[in-house]
């Protein structure tokens, strides 16, 4: 194993982080020449190619591993500064998760404590799609994730959460104009739809069983990548969505939408994946989103 010098892993990071060597240099405090010549340094020494001189600059599969390794090192180094300072006034570790954005409108934030058994944390939360965020995890900028993958990253440790239960629903309104005059899977793949983003298949895929046919529903398509708006978009009549029951139970008054297919819920699985790491701070926010999903979501079957 070829030894990893700390600044060059560390400059192979930053240049990721930053996009470019020139915003890398700047963070660094280097030239930019410098920046490139650490980084060829290092695939060198590794025997790898590790970053694709895109802008902005991308990690090849190889990098991949050396970025999440030197995060992984700044984490462990993170919790033995603050060990050593447990007395004084150490620095608050960093703590960086990715979770989909209806778990972070409804459940996930109540295990987000600044300060759980005493250990201060910075968290730096990045919201991603459940079916996308296990991507982060595998790329090293995430060291946990809420995901819908029960398959474990590498070198990751997969907890199951719950579930989170969906309904397609519609205002009142929108079923009258919409869906009063024929079947249900008549009528719902004509109609418009909300979706959050384009890697968002929730609505497809309830259209896809509710109809039986692979191809997705023909209506107009509204884009809102917010999950509150996206509830509020519903609530306006602008199309029909995939909603989750905890948040309409929580709207003033969860009866001016309507269940199209109360019959047809959709529980969408999730887990809680986290580099296998001996680290306190990481280790006591499992326990508060393992303790939080057990309270707000469906119990694993």
């Amino acid at each position: 194993m070829p030894d990893l010098p700390a600044e060059l892993v560390r400059t192979l990071v930053t240049a990721v982080d930053e996009g470019t060597f020139d915003a890398a240099a700047k963070v660094l405090h280097l030239t930019p020449s410098a920046v490139s010549q650490r980084i060829k340094l290092l695939e060198q020494k590794t025997g790898r190619v590790l970053l694709i001189r895109s802008k902005p600059v991308r990690l090849t599969e190889s990098g991949v591993v050396i970025a999440r390794y030197a995060r992984q090192l700044a984490l462990l180094a993170d919790d033995a500064l603050t060990g050593l300072g447990a007395a004084g006034t150490g620095a608050p570790t960093t703590v960086s998760i990715a979770v989909n954005a209806d778990s972070l409108a409804t459940w996930f934030l109540a295990a987000l404590d600044p300060e759980p058994e005493g250990l201060p944390i910075r968290y730096e939360v990045r919201r991603e799609d459940q079916d996308h965020t296990a991507e982060l995890l595998r790329e090293g900028l995430v060291m946990a994730a809420v995901t819908s993958s029960a398959q474990p990253v590498q070198g990751c440790t997969v907890r199951p959460l719950g579930h989170m239960r969906y309904q397609a629903m519609a205002s009142r309104a929108f079923v009258a104009r919409w869906l009063a005059d024929s079947p249900l899977r008549q009528a719902l793949p004509a109609a418009p739809v909300m979706v959050f983003d384009a890697k968002d298949d929730l609505q497809d895929a309830f259209l896809r069983k509710l109809t039986g046919r692979r191809s997705r529903g023909g209506g107009m398509r509204h884009v809102i990548p917010e999950s509150a708006v996206y509830c509020q978009a519903v609530l306006s009549g602008m199309g029909w969505g995939m909603l989750p029951t905890m948040q309409v139970a929580a709207l003033p008054d969860p009866t001016e939408l309507v269940a199209l297919a109360p019959d047809r819920p959709v529980d969408v699985a999730l887990y809680w994946q986290h580099w296998r790491l001996d680290s306190p701070p990481l280790a006591a926010v499992t326990e508060a989103v393992l303790a939080a999903g057990s309270r707000a979501l469906l119990a694993p079957s």
